[in-house]
């Protein structure tokens, strides 16, 4: 199912330690769904009184998984619940029979979690428009509950992935009212990035006692700024979901506290980053910082246009700081624009300045910012007071590679 690359040249040295959250327990294995020899199956139990928020995509082809989340996020959270993740097939597409496929399956994990079946999330990221074979993971629902451990979220983190090339974690702890509050992510996610609410799959721990409303707050604003910010090939999947679940083991009221707030939006981000990091066939990370805009809604506009195209991402990858494709870019955006305030750079190089090439223009040096692994493309349009910043990544032969046999 598509051609592995080796480990993506921006991935992080390793993988993060991550703390056992109080109130959650994983366990994975492999059930055959479409990979053979590895696992593909991801099960959290979370303990009673855990409230979960999410975010989910908007596409109008969403998934029966993404479907059945909406409809349970934000219900009581007094009982036990449960978080169910299948990679190798997305169960998109797929119909009436798509629909059963959540039901057999959150039915027999509550079944065995001892949980209600409105308190059972299920995920599932892969192909699409294949049947989802539902069998074969409530036939390792036995095995998956006798292997339950606080500690086995980096198995989890492996269990969710498609064509990543590593496995995305990151973590956090902060003080509050002098006691530690513990806060833990995995995320999958390389290609078919463009999201349009979180990210291809990611789920969040913590042993906070928060709100559920205050929770899905927090959740839907930081998304906004990290996953929402975020890009690989402008491609939004029918399948991206973000669950976080606050178990409240801790007895640390973090409802109104700034830290964790800031402490969850730096895992966030650091989360998306890792997923356009592992962009499919990506060798260079790429910031995209736009400023001077009518208003941050045109800044991201214009931000989304540069590092959506296709033009601009070839010559990232070819090392050319072609910086006339960013001036396209920005004239097709649709969002406002004045030619002759319009200046940019790359890194610390000035290429073009009140619309024109600017005087300091180095080609030397702009090929030399080019030569990095991180890439930074800052535009300012003279207009206002937005701003936005976005991520992305180069486009290479390797994307290519991947998708091209994608099925195969």
């Amino acid at each position: 199912m598509g051609k592995i690359t080796a480990v993506s040249p921006l991935a992080p040295a390793q993988f993060p330690d991550l703390p056992i959250i109080d109130g959650v327990k994983f366990a994975t294995c492999a059930a055959g769904v479409r990979y053979q020899g590895r696992t593909d199956v991801m099960l959290a139990q979370l303990a009673p009184g855990t409230a979960i928020a999410g975010t989910f995509t908007r596409s109008t082809t969403r998934a029966a998984p993404v479907l059945d989340c909406q409809a349970k996020i934000g219900g009581a959270s007094d009982q036990g619940a449960a978080i169910l993740v299948n990679s190798g097939n997305a169960n998109a597409f797929t119909g009436r029979g798509g629909v059963a496929a959540v039901e057999a399956i959150t039915t027999a994990v509550a079944a065995a979690c001892g949980v209600p079946q409105s308190r059972v999330f299920t995920s599932s990221t892969g192909v699409i428009g294949e049947p989802l074979p539902h069998d074969r993971i409530t036939s390792v629902l036995g095995e998956l509950t006798k292997q339950l451990d606080a500690g086995g979220i980096a198995a989890a983190a492996k269990a969710i992935m498609t064509t990543d090339t590593f496995p995305k974690g990151a973590t956090a702890e902060v003080i509050i009212n002098d006691k530690p509050v513990k806060i833990a992510g995995i995320a999958k996610g390389s290609g078919m990035i463009a999201p349009d609410m979180a990210t291809m799959l990611v789920y969040i721990f913590t042993d906070a006692l928060v709100d559920q409303s205050a929770l899905q707050a927090m959740v839907s604003d930081h998304t906004d700024k990290t996953f929402n910010c975020i890009t690989v090939d402008s491609d939004t999947s029918t399948s991206d979901s973000l669950i976080m679940a606050a178990t409240g083991a801790s007895g640390v009221d973090a409802t109104n506290s700034d830290v964790f707030k800031t402490a969850l939006f730096d895992l966030m981000l650091d989360l998306a980053h890792q997923v356009v990091q592992d962009g499919e066939g990506a060798t260079k990370f790429v910031e995209v910082s736009v400023t001077g805009a009518a208003s941050d809604a045109d800044a991201k506009t214009h931000a989304l246009a540069i590092a959506n195209s296709p033009l601009i991402k070839t010559a990232i990858a070819g090392q050319d700081p072609n910086w006339g494709r960013v001036v396209m870019a920005i004239g097709k955006s649709g969002a406002a624009a004045d030619r002759d305030l319009l200046s940019i750079r790359f890194g610390d190089v000035e290429v073009a300045k009140d619309g024109w090439r600017s005087p300091y223009y180095s080609e030397e040096a702009a090929a030399e910012h080019m030569k990095g692994q991180n890439i930074v493309i800052g535009v300012s349009l003279g207009l206002g007071t937005g701003a936005a910043t976005v991520w992305t990544c180069d486009l290479t032969h390797g994307y290519i590679e991947i998708n091209a046999d994608y099925r195969s």
